[in-house]
């Protein structure tokens, strides 16, 4: 998900270079809520990814 956000980024900022600012906009929002979904997830994973049973 992460290689997505990026992906995205760098759309965006290609576009942003060749004067396309809708098309900016959008993959910049976009790439921005990948990036914080990203944050959740891997968050999540480091909370209850950790545990061990009791044996």
């Amino acid at each position: 998900m992460l290689r997505w956000a990026l992906m995205f980024l760098l759309v965006a900022l290609v576009a942003a270079f060749f004067g396309f600012y809708s098309l900016e906009g959008t993959a910049m929002w976009i790439a921005k809520v990948l990036f914080f979904v990203f944050i959740i997830l891997f968050l999540i994973s480091l909370v209850f990814g950790r545990r061990v049973p009791d044996v």
